[in-house]
């Protein structure tokens, strides 16, 4: 049998080649592409099991032609093999990268000066460090055409992209983890689904006191801009969560569902407002503004014998 060793070593040179040129090409910010994204990965894992079946298809082919041979051929193959297997071409490389003479050639190089018998030899740069100069020349000449010349992206561009896909990135994640959710980073649920649950839990578990129309019952009307103890999706959130005023509030859901089941809820809740229950009940609370809005923030004390206006069209968070 041949020595397969030699045929082998094409599989990572080939691998590195390939790999190399995907990080070239693919702009992956400051992150190495086969780190940031996981179809690089897989791109070069199926790479390697390609270049690992090709070579083993053709030591297959090679083997199958090698037993054909006669035994006279398969000692002069054998003996071929052997002999190219010995590494010739890559001390050859590394003397042509050297670039040194001989021992037995330094005579062509000697110079003519002598200092105590101490003489010098005039060498040459290797080869290697001119080559390694001549890249340096050609990367920057590149550098320079693409970043100054075609206006490439600069830091800031770089950052700016980097900050929108982590946007993206952490909004993705949101859909798939909101039950890691709590009061400090819960946010507003809008999509159709989420509603839909909202509703279903709160007409499982709230009707009984807020009614089905949020008009109040036991509890608050949940239609007006009035609330005991804040609005907004993150006290709504903190109420439902930790439950309403001692003794007499609504008691602590936390036990009974889940952040995002909470989340649902607090937002469909918050549906309500600026809508007209059939039968509101009086106003419980404080008028409670959004501190985003940039409008009055300090609460107004409503009388009990007030009652809600029900044609009110503001958007503030019960």
């Amino acid at each position: 049998m041949k020595n397969a060793t030699s045929s082998w070593i094409r599989i990572p040179v080939i691998f590195f080649i390939i790999f190399g040129l995907m990080e070239y090409f693919i702009d992956s910010g400051d992150m190495p592409a086969i780190i940031k994204y996981p179809a690089a990965q897989f791109f070069m894992l199926m790479v390697l099991f390609l270049l690992i079946a090709i070579e083993m298809i053709l030591q297959s082919v090679e083997n199958v032609m090698y037993q054909t041979l006669s035994e006279e051929a398969k000692m002069r193959y054998g003996s071929a093999k052997s002999k190219s297997w010995e590494w010739t071409w890559g001390k050859n490389v590394y003397k042509k990268l050297l670039g040194s003479k001989p021992i037995e050639a330094e005579g062509e190089i000697i110079l003519d000066h002598n200092y105590d018998g101490i003489r010098e030899l005039d060498n040459k740069l290797p080869p290697w460090w001119v080559y390694m100069f001549y890249a340096t020349i050609i990367f920057g000449v590149v550098y320079l055409a693409r970043f100054h010349v075609f206006n490439g992206y600069d830091q800031d561009q770089e950052y700016a992209q980097d900050v929108a896909a982590a946007r993206l990135e952490i909004e993705a994640y949101k859909k798939t983890a909101k039950d890691l959710v709590d009061v400090n980073t819960v946010e507003l649920l809008t999509d159709a689904s989420d509603i839909n649950a909202g509703k279903g839990i709160f007409e499982t578990n709230c009707v009984a006191c807020h009614m089905a129309d949020g008009g109040g019952g036991i509890g608050p009307n949940l239609a007006d801009q009035y609330w005991i103890l804040g609005g907004g999706i993150k006290n709504v959130f903190h109420t439902i969560s930790e439950g309403g005023r001692d003794g007499k509030g609504m008691v602590a859901w936390k036990q009974n569902l889940k952040p995002l089941e909470m989340a649902q809820v607090a937002s469909y809740v918050l549906q309500f407002q600026g809508t007209a229950p059939a039968n509101p009940k009086a106003a419980e609370g404080d008028v409670w503004v959004d501190e985003n809005t940039g409008q009055e923030t300090a609460p107004q004390k409503v009388p009990d014998s007030t009652a809600v206006a029900k044609d009110s069209t503001s958007v503030v968070l019960k």
